[in-house]
This record gives C-alpha cells, structure tokens and sequence, in this order.
C-alpha cells in the first residue's frame, strides 16, 4: 500500500512534469495539426500506454540494462529516429495537410504515439531516476508502486497532452478550407517529426 502523504506529494510533482514541454506534448500537437482531435487524443493514449511498459520495463529492473548497455540504447534510439523521419516523409508525400489527407483512423494513431514513446530510450531513464525517490521497499511490492506511480503520470500526460492536441485540431480545421495554408501546415507538422526525430538522435546517454 503506497502511503497517501508520499502520494500527494508525487502527484504534484507528477503533474509539473506532464505540463512541462517535451517530445510528448510535440507529437501530438503535430497530430492535431494533421488529422485532427480525435487522432491527437488516441496518439496521448498510445504514448501513455508506451510510457506505462516503460514504467513496467523499470520496475522489473530490465531498464538497469539499458543504462549498463550503451548498444541497447542505440539501437532503440536510432529506430526511433527513422520511425519519426517516416512519419515526417509521410506527411510531406500527402502534401495537403489536415485538408489534404485523409482522416488517419484512431487505431493508428495511437500506434504512432505508442512507437514513438517506447523507441525513445530516455523515458525509461528518467523512470528509473524519478519513481524510485517515492518508492518506499517496506510498503510491499517494488513493481506494484512503479506501476501505481507510473498511472498517474500516464493519466496526466494523457490528458495534457490530449488537451494540446484537441486545441491544435481546432486551429487545423481552421485552415483546411485554404489550399496554401494547408500546404504550409503540411511542413510545419513534418518539421515537427523532423525536430523530434533530430532532439533523439542527439540525445546523451547520461
């Protein structure tokens, strides 16, 4: 049992960090740029799942080899950077943005958000230098209070995240009735990808 006055201060905590400006928050901004609210809340569900088998990943003290094991983390880091820059390409070959695009159905974006969140090593580095500062060996099961910690992080970034995607839906509606906005918002959304997939390729192992 997770004593309630280690959880109310985590959730505070929790919560600084979901509203702080990360990858996360970027992709599914990029999301709603591209197809809209509904594809943007189901990427903040698909990276929230992502971030919970990192979570899982950590607890079971898996994520200690990817620390230990710089090749590992390679391996994961440059994968995600060619899924990213595969998204970005895709965006460019529609060319239209959300006006020109067909409405991606939600199933796969949430499968983006997901790949995107597990092909990014660093999440289950920082999951191993934050939870642990709450974890308490004497209350019971070490994996049980990652997951319990690692829930409510989900939950708020689902709906952080979520709700930028919902507002950047509403400004791509906006623009889907000019053809050369729509182009534009086309490469604003892939130089999103591009961004993020650069951020991860230079990321540090420390």
């Amino acid at each position: 049992m997770i004593d309630p006055v280690t959880l109310l201060t985590f959730v505070p905590a929790a919560l600084a960090l979901n509203l702080t400006p990360g990858a996360d928050m970027m992709f599914c901004l990029g999301q709603g740029l591209r197809a809209g609210p509904r594809a943007a809340w189901a990427a903040s569900a698909g990276i929230s799942a992502g971030s919970m088998v990192h979570v899982a990943i950590a607890g079971m003290g898996l994520g200690a080899a990817v620390q230990a094991m710089p090749w590992v983390f390679d391996i994961i880091r440059w994968a995600g950077v060619a899924y990213l820059l595969w998204l970005a390409w895709g965006v460019l070959r529609q060319g239209g943005g959300a006006s020109g695009a067909p409405i991606q159905p939600a199933r796969h974006a949430f499968r983006d958000g997901m790949l995107v969140n597990l092909t990014n090593p660093k999440v289950v580095l920082f999951v191993l230098a934050f939870i642990p500062q709450f974890i308490e060996p004497a209350a019971g099961s070490i994996l049980i209070q990652f997951l319990s910690y690692g829930l409510v992080i989900a939950i708020g970034g689902f709906i952080v995240n979520g709700v930028v995607g919902q507002f950047a839906g509403g400004v791509g509606r906006r623009l889907t009735g000019d053809q050369r906005l729509g182009r534009v918002l086309s490469r604003f959304t892939a130089g999103i990808f591009a961004a993020l997939a650069l951020r991860l390729a230079l990321l540090e192992r420390t």
